[in-house]
């Protein structure tokens, strides 16, 4: 049966060879590189050995996933041509090396010689011990999810300007222009080994970028600690929790707390109703810190983790979006929304229209109204146009009248009325396409607004509103429905 050596070259230098790899290049057998920009290919030059480099099919194909693809198939149909042939590539071969990672793949006999990777040199030219936590990743394939800041990073394959670019800006999103990292050129190759320590703002404008640079990230400090992770958070959260933390977050349980995601939630929405964005980013901090406090009592109590939860999290996403993760199409929103409820009722074995009301979680009332009228029209229980609504307003107005003249206020019959008229209200919000929570809470804000506008008038006036009459006062809020206050 055919066979593939697959060589590893070491980072660089000709005396990183291994005696293995010495052996394969002088067998005899037909050599095929990746690529030739590599220092230890010199060897082969001096000792007038043949090769086949791959580096023409870069310049061919649009991705480097295609190239990686055509090596392997490429390999595989010199490798049925031949008894055994030697495949050459930088570092070890089971380090940053795709191309082995495809042939893994495939029902082919192959065999590993391996080779220093540049791993060692390189954390060697930079002076990190890996054993505080070492992450190494493709610069080709870079992207923030695969950030870790509390481990040091060796971004590999950043070989042209391109690809250093798109990595600065994304650690610069993350740690900060002014965050200092290695770019090394050469690591293991002791004439060539460079290395430069500079802010990331500066990692695009040097010169001496190619096959063998590498960009070394170290972790950021616990004592200068000014970025911070989801993994900090929860360390923090179990510090507080702790023994020795704090004595009010050690005593909370899920019930003491959960008016907080109430509070917290409403502060988010009041946050984007401003327009806010300052604020939107410190109210979300404090919405998901209720998810984690909730979390760690969770998970001290023996019930669940985080993981649980951001587990669930996910599995739910994929399995309520199969026009996204699977084969299945959508035409538009409406029935992407048309979709996520009927998975959702089938996950949770809902059927009847009542049990899908009962479903509806208890939000405030005026959310919760909103919610069940939306679901009733789903079955057809809906007005024809706005007059139905309109005139549903009028008539249930009408009948709180009657029950104050008839009962007065306070009792029972009045406040049933009462909760029809506002119910008829958020039907008449939902025909015009406005959230009630929103409209009411705006209006709010503007009530507080052109009260501060009147207190201001009265601080002018030398006044204060124990001193006015409710006519004044209706004057000054006047003037401020005059001057536009909202």
């Amino acid at each position: 049966m055919e066979k593939i050596y697959i060589i590893g070259l070491g980072p660089g230098s000709i005396d990183s060879l291994t005696l293995g790899a010495v052996d394969r290049i002088n067998a005899g057998d037909k050599n095929f590189l990746r690529t030739e920009k590599h220092p230890t290919v010199k060897y082969f030059v001096d000792k007038n050995i043949p090769y086949k480099s791959y580096d023409f099919l870069y310049d061919t194909k649009d991705s480097f996933g295609q190239v990686y693809e055509k090596i392997a198939e490429d390999l595989i149909e010199e490798s049925k041509k031949n008894s055994s042939i030697n495949y050459f590539v930088p570092g070890n071969p089971l380090v940053a090396e795709k191309t082995v990672e495809l042939l893994m793949e495939r029902e082919v006999d192959i065999e590993i010689i391996s080779g220093m990777s540049f791993i060692e040199p390189m954390i060697e030219l930079v002076g990190r011990d890996p054993i505080n936590g070492l992450k190494i990743v493709d610069g080709a394939e870079f992207n923030g999810l695969i950030v870790d800041i509390n481990v040091d990073m060796i971004i590999t394959q950043v070989y042209n300007y391109r690809i250093i670019s798109e990595v600065k800006i994304i650690l610069s999103e993350i740690y900060g222009d002014e965050y200092e990292v290695y770019l090394v050129n050469s690591a293991g190759v002791k004439e060539n080994e460079k290395k430069h320590l500079v802010p990331i703002y500066e990692l695009d404008r040097f010169e001496e970028v190619g096959p063998l640079t590498s960009i070394f990230v170290p972790k950021i400090d616990g004592k200068h600690k000014k970025v911070f992770d989801f993994n900090d958070l929860l360390g923090i959260m179990k510090i507080l929790r702790s023994e020795n933390g704090c004595p009010w977050d050690m005593e909370q349980t899920h019930e003491s707390i959960r008016q907080s995601v109430i509070e917290e939630a409403y502060e988010v929405v009041d946050a984007i109703d401003k327009n806010d964005i300052d604020g939107l980013m410190e109210e979300l901090g404090d919405l998901l810190l209720q998810v984690i406090f909730h979390s760690q009592i969770a998970f001290e109590e023996g019930e669940f983790s985080l993981y649980d939860v951001t587990s669930s999290l996910a599995n739910k996403l994929i399995y309520r979006h199969p026009h996204v993760f699977s084969q299945k199409s959508v035409e538009n929103s409406e029935e992407v929304v048309y979709n996520w409820n009927m998975l959702k009722y089938a996950k949770r074995d809902i059927h009847s229209f009542t049990d899908k009301l009962k479903d509806i979680p208890k939000l405030p009332a005026l959310m919760t109204s909103f919610k069940i009228q939306e679901k009733a029209a789903e079955i057809g229980f809906d007005w024809d146009n706005i007059d139905g609504p309109l005139n549903k307003v009028i008539e249930e107005y009408q009948e709180v009248l009657e029950a104050m003249e008839k009962f007065g206020g306070g009792d029972e019959r009045t406040e049933e009325e009462l909760g029809d008229l506002l119910f008829a209200i958020v039907n008449l919000s939902r025909f015009l396409k406005v959230n009630p929570e929103v409209a009411l809470n705006r209006t709010i804000n503007k009530f507080i607004k052109r009260f501060e506008f009147m207190e201001e008038k009265l601080e002018e006036l030398g006044k204060k509103f124990e001193e006015m009459t409710l006519d004044e006062m209706d004057e000054l809020w006047n003037q401020a429905k005059i001057h536009k206050i909202h």
